[in-house]
């Protein structure tokens, strides 16, 4: 067995990842995290085996072996024998009228002193012992060590005093708050020093809706906005018009709350339906835009103040994405900077990919570098129904001029018997399997496009593609939320007056992505081309 620091998992992630790609080591990670709570959140020691460490380096490590081994390391406990407060303070309350907000949060008005009482320890090796045996009288508290060093000066001779806190209701002279194992130990040695601790508390302590609680107005704490979504360094708000006038001291504390965070920005209107992109205002820190975004095992680089992105749909790419299979093609009408096209593209699926945006396309093309699958993803900047019907022209181009991609192998270790690097040699296929359709907002109007594409084809024998199109179902906000199926009849409506023909509810599939407010809900309905509407003559 090997003794590492608390790092140790962070330490391994570069031999991790080659097994596994980001976005799955995170999620595995999360999962321990939710399952070991207690120790994760404090620092200290774990044990993992050098054979698990052997089969990370060489890249044979399975994600249930990993979940065995992120699940059985196990932490040492610093503040806390279950990881759980046993007190709670809060920060002073400092109530900000809207009409007197500051220019800047005076920081020292959150300081607080908490007299605690205080254990002596005289022999540093004696220290585990103590703990433990008085694991449920000590002081747990978050991000505070009950471990207190002394340094002072005796004699001219430096000497240093170990102090073990104590819960704060637990009182000097007064045993009744004790357990019963440290009652019987003071008896028992009166001579232990028993003493007095003041605890300080400071700004950097508390957490940002600790503060924001402290100080906004009452009517204003029912939801404090101390919520993000992060994207590279930039932290994107989207604050209701009550909190507006403490916009800048909201941003300052989410800055100063997150170390990730270099921007804090707010929404300033809603999104634009044809780009999708907003107005926003910087509210604290750079106003630096261009951002680097990991997920799904890709780099993507763009300005967030120009392009459509949002992390929160990071699942949904990777759901998608896992149906994709090797060699297939996929057309993706409203591509973006790439999070549906680039990771398919890794995995070696051919994917044409469009965006009107001008942004969009050139940050899209600079991800397919970056990413290296220029092999297999092309970028087009088209109207998205221009581009529907002439995808199958330009995807049977793309077959009859190169028919084949020959594509190096993702890692450089992976050689044939020559020991040349392995290459995958891909027969590019002239029919679609997959369109995907990711404008929530208005994709179902650009299904009218899919009339009469395969027209031209005998309809005899003939596959055709699945369509992904997102949308979203907006409900009365006044009356109860609608049953599933109520919502999928209204949205099969829609579907079928778009492609004009009365698609039955049973072909169609519905997968729920997101809530994005609390009586609009963002929806994926897969279905397989009709050949009513492919083969149609009827295109007006």
């Amino acid at each position: 067995m090997g003794l590492f620091r608390a790092s140790a998992l962070i330490r391994t992630r570069p031999y991790i990842t080659r097994a596994l790609s980001h976005h799955q080591f995170s999620k595995l990670l999360e999962e321990a995290r939710l399952k070991r709570y207690q120790y994760y959140r404090l620092s200290g020691y774990c044990q993992a085996s050098l054979a698990t460490r052997r089969s990370l380096l060489t890249g044979s490590t399975s994600s249930q072996l990993l979940r065995r081994t992120i699940g059985r390391t196990t932490y040492s406990k610093m503040s806390s024998s279950y990881g759980e407060d046993n007190f709670h303070p809060t920060p002073p309350v400092h109530r900000i009228a809207p009409t007197e907000v500051p220019d800047a949060l005076d920081k020292s008005l959150f300081s607080v002193q908490i007299e605690l009482a205080a254990l002596k320890i005289d022999q540093p090796r004696e220290l585990p012992i103590y703990r433990k045996q008085f694991k449920n009288d000590l002081l747990l508290l978050h991000s505070v060590s009950n471990i207190v060093k002394i340094e002072k000066d005796e004699g001219g001779k430096k000497v240093m005093d170990i102090l073990l806190l104590l819960r704060n209701d637990i009182k000097l002279g007064d045993l009744s708050g004790m357990s019963e194992e440290l009652a019987t130990f003071l008896n028992e040695r009166p001579g232990v020093e028993f003493l007095p601790y003041t605890l300080e508390l400071g700004y950097d302590f508390w957490r940002a809706d600790e503060i924001l609680a402290a100080i906004l107005p009452p009517d204003c704490l029912d939801e404090v906005p101390s919520g993000f979504t992060l994207t590279g360094h930039i932290a994107h708000m989207n604050l209701r018009d009550e909190y507006l006038p403490y916009k800048r001291i909201i941003g300052q504390i989410v800055l100063d709350k997150n170390p990730k965070v270099r921007t804090v920005v707010n929404k300033l209107d809603s999104i634009d339906t044809v780009f999708r992109t907003f107005e926003m205002e910087v509210l604290a820190g750079e106003p630096d835009f261009n951002v680097e975004q990991h997920e799904s095992n890709c780099r993507f680089q763009f300005d967030f103040s120009k392009v459509y992105w949002n992390s929160r749909l990071h699942t949904e790419h990777d759901r998608l994405i896992s149906t994709f299979k090797t060699g297939e093609a996929v057309c993706d009408v409203f591509a973006g900077v790439g999070p549906f096209a680039v990771p398919a593209g890794k995995k070696n699926v051919i994917v044409l990919a469009n965006d009107l945006n001008k942004h969009s396309y050139d940050s899209m093309v600079h991800n397919i570098k970056l990413n290296k699958v220029h092999k297999t993803v092309f970028p087009y900047n088209l109207d998205g129904r221009d581009f529907i019907r002439a995808s199958r022209r330009e995807l049977k181009s793309l077959a009859e001029t190169q028919k084949t991609l020959v594509i190096p192998a993702r890692s450089r270790h992976a050689k044939d018997e020559s020991g040349k690097r392995k290459v995958e040699i891909i027969q590019i296929p002239h029919r679609y399997s997959h369109y995907v359709m990711n404008l929530p907002d208005s994709a179902i109007t650009f299904l009218d496009a899919f009339r009469g594409l395969h027209a031209d084809e005998v309809e005899e024998g003939s596959e055709l593609p699945y369509i992904h199109v997102h949308c979203f179902h907006k409900s009365d906000p006044t009356a109860p939320k609608p049953p599933d199926d109520e919502v999928h009849v209204a949205l099969r409506q829609r579907i079928a007056s778009a492609l004009r023909f009365e698609i039955p509810l049973s072909a169609l599939s519905f997968h729920f992505v997101r809530a994005v407010a609390p009586t609009k809900g963002m929806y994926c309905v897969t279905f397989l081309l009709p050949k009513e509407v492919a083969f149609s003559r009827d295109c007006a």
